[in-house]
């Protein structure tokens, strides 16, 4: 008996050992993890790098948030962590994202799979304990040679407050300035993007060569308050006009010359402001639209997808699904029966894809948020605008240039269709320029396809911003 209590108690005693050492080896394992785990995801032909960062809060129970720096998102909240000395699962709940992998037994590689909208995709990341930063050596770092004053931009017509940046040069005086307006979809004052910060680049470059320059977040975005999801671009214009009606009442600003930069959608709302108002000197469209919206996404998808190895016949064929979509959206207007039209044609385009191929049948909930983007107050105003009802009023002088690689904002077609709508105005103080071997974010780039956005180091060629900057400064004299 005497034996067995003393087997017994050493069993005991052995197991307390063990779940020691195994709380200890947890703890090391913690410990080893910490930093950042860098990885790139492939979609097809699209690569995109994701980060888990991985920290320790004050409890000592990790903390893990999510980088997708390719699409200038940092930071992302996660739900849900599950971690051993083996393996590591994060969800975020409100993003609909997770990732479930592996470590190697040094704790070097974690190999899993990222989930989202339904679908699986193998993801292997690597430990760094650096945080992962993309170069970007044309963001400028200060101090700056110039006067940075934050602001606060009313528009009182929508019952909103817009949070910029206002840049000047530092000595006294009055100066030209511009507006800088961004590009379609939700945007910060830097107008960034796929680890970008186009309008922080051309701010800096501006305001170093006697240009002021007011940049603001979007209405919703960032510190501005109003609702993005909501508006249009009929309604953006309307900050724009709030923010000229705020530069004109600072001392340091020449209100006889002030101006808008539009890139893209902003291309679209310069155009409006300016036939709006009889106070704008000049207008600049970075790849702004000539063309009808329509249209705009028609050539869009078939050259982006055409970039993309997608064969003549397919590009075909979602090009007449896509005509159909736009009609219906032109001709229906309640938006209950346009989204029931509008998802029986992508479930019968997707049912025959897959039919076609044998690939995995497409997630409803995928369908369903196309369905609701295409539906939504901004796309359906988009799909209906028609850029030569503005452009073809405008007086000002006018510099128009678009990337000849561009292929967002095609540069042939916009620009014969913005020098048309020029002529017919008889506005001849205007200057339209296709700027070789750059992209539609005005990068050098090689085939110009957004797979590329993220991966160029160069945010602006210095050749655009050079013209930009000489054009104004022509202009203002």
């Amino acid at each position: 008996m005497k034996t067995k209590k003393s087997l017994t108690g050493t069993f005991f005693i052995l197991l307390l050992i063990l779940i020691s050492l195994s709380g200890y080896a947890q703890e090391q394992v913690k410990d080893k993890i910490k930093g950042s785990w860098i990885g790139s995801l492939k979609v097809k032909t699209v690569e995109l790098t994701l980060v888990i960062n991985i920290a320790a809060n004050e409890k000592d129970s990790l903390t893990v948030t999510i980088d997708s720096p390719d699409q200038g998102a940092t930071g992302l909240p996660t739900s849900r962590i599950g971690f051993n000395h083996d393996s590591l699962i994060v969800e975020s709940r409100s993003l609909g994202i997770a990732y479930k992998g592996h470590f190697n037994p040094d704790l070097t590689i974690l190999t899993g799979n990222w989930y989202q909208a339904g679908l699986s995709f193998p993801l292997t990341l690597r430990h760094s304990d650096k945080k992962f930063e993309l170069a970007r050596p044309q963001e400028p770092k200060p101090p700056y040679p110039y006067l940075v004053k934050d602001v606060q931009i009313p528009n009182k017509t929508e019952g909103i407050e817009l949070a910029g940046t206002l840049t000047v040069p530092k000595e006294s005086g009055r100066y030209p300035a511009v507006i800088l307006i961004t590009g379609s979809g939700p945007q910060n004052r830097d107008e960034e993007i796929y680890g970008h910060k186009p309008f922080l680049v051309l701010s800096d470059y501006l305001t170093r060569h006697g240009i002021a320059v007011l940049r603001y977040d979007d209405r919703g975005i960032a510190k501005s308050t109003g609702n993005f999801t909501s508006s249009t671009t009929f309604d953006f214009a309307t900050d724009v006009s709030a923010a000229v009606d705020f530069l004109k009442t600072q001392p340091s600003i020449d209100t006889s010359k002030i101006g808008l930069i539009g890139h893209s959608e902003g291309g679209m709302i310069a155009p409006m402001v300016a036939t709006g108002r009889n106070d704008i000197g000049f207008i600049v469209l970075m790849a702004g639209p000539g063309i009808t919206g329509v249209n705009i996404l028609l050539e869009q998808t078939d050259l982006i997808s055409r970039a993309n190895g997608v064969s003549n016949d397919e590009i075909a064929t979602a090009r007449k699904l896509n005509e159909e979509i736009y009609e219906v959206l032109k001709k229906t207007t309640d938006n209950e029966k346009a989204s029931e039209k509008i998802k029986k044609l992508l479930t019968d385009y997707t049912q025959n894809q897959t039919n076609k191929k044998g690939a995995k049948k497409v997630p409803e909930e995928q369908i369903n948020f196309q369905v609701k983007t295409m539906v939504s107050p901004w796309f359906r105003y988009f799909v209906s605008f028609d850029p030569m009802e503005y452009l073809s009023k405008i007086k000002c002088p006018l510099l128009a240039i678009n990337g000849q690689l561009d292929m967002q904002v095609s540069a042939k077609e916009n620009l014969e269709a913005i020098e048309k709508a020029m002529i017919f105005s008889g506005n001849s103080k205007y200057t339209i320029t296709e700027i070789p071997g750059v992209n539609h974010l005005f990068q050098t780039a090689t085939t110009g396809s957004p797979n590329e956005y993220s991966k160029i180091e160069e945010t602006i060629s210095p050749i655009v911003l050079e013209q930009i900057s000489n054009w104004i400064l022509k202009m203002t004299k």
